[in-house]
């Protein structure tokens, strides 16, 4: 199938709602990622109602806070969500027991981390899922590297992966939570990337 990238981002990019209609209508398998962050909600939201057992994939490095891992089952249950988990090799204690609490980033051990907790899980799922579509998240305001990315890519392995919330703001998450009772989640820390303007590399691989 040969996608016309350019004009599928002008009629679809500004519209979350139909660009994950079309996106979930080219009969692909599709998944779509979250990491359960502020206003994940949303896209769990939309992409349930156009694909209710569409498979849902989380990266828990083990390094969550108590706060994301209630809200992680507080949304599971509202929308009936079909989440695959995928984990590091090394449970957290095991890794801690040999090597201490996460490395800062500013230490050289921190690659090695990221890699071991989110990077190698993420690849193991997209080897095990073999999806032809990936929906995430992503918004162009979180980073200075998303904000140069398209609504619409297809990376070099035919991945097509859609962003349908990219140009929204976090008043539009916010406004879309209110419109639809979603729950929030505002203690959130990845330990990969530290700082909330900070890229982990998962986004930039692919």
């Amino acid at each position: 199938m040969d996608l016309d990238i350019n004009t599928i981002n002008q009629q679809y990019g500004r519209d979350p709602e139909a660009l994950t209609r079309w996106a979930l209508g080219l009969g692909k398998r599709a998944i779509c990622t979250t990491n359960f962050r502020p206003f994940e909600a949303v896209i769990l939201h939309m992409v349930t109602r156009v694909q209710p057992d569409i498979p849902i994939v989380w990266m828990d490095s083990g390094y969550n806070t108590e706060a994301t891992y209630r809200f992680v089952d507080e949304v599971v249950k509202r929308l009936n969500l079909n989440l695959i988990t995928y984990h590091p090799q090394r449970s957290r204690a095991h890794r801690e027991a040999l090597e201490g609490p996460p490395p800062s980033i500013d230490d050289p051990r921190h690659a090695a981390f990221t890699e071991e907790v989110k990077l190698e899980p993420f690849q193991r799922a997209l080897r095990e899922m073999a999806p032809e579509v990936w929906l995430t998240a992503l918004r162009a305001e979180d980073t200075a590297e998303r904000a140069q990315m398209q609504p619409v890519s297809v990376n070099a392995n035919g991945l097509i992966k859609v962003a349908p919330v990219l140009h929204w703001t976090a008043k539009d998450m916010y406004q879309y939570l209110q419109q639809h009772d979603l729950p929030n989640n505002f203690d959130y820390f990845d330990p990969t990337k530290v700082e909330e303007k900070r890229e982990c590399g998962l986004h930039l691989q692919h």
